[in-house]
């Protein structure tokens, strides 16, 4: 299942990342 683990690492990871760019914009607005 190596695949699979592979694909929810990559979506965790993207997660990460959006809510890196949700928490510097709203940094950015206060």
């Amino acid at each position: 299942d190596a695949a699979n683990g592979s694909g929810d690492a990559i979506r965790k990871k993207e997660e990460t990342h959006r809510m890196a760019e949700a928490n510097r914009a709203f940094a950015h607005f206060r």
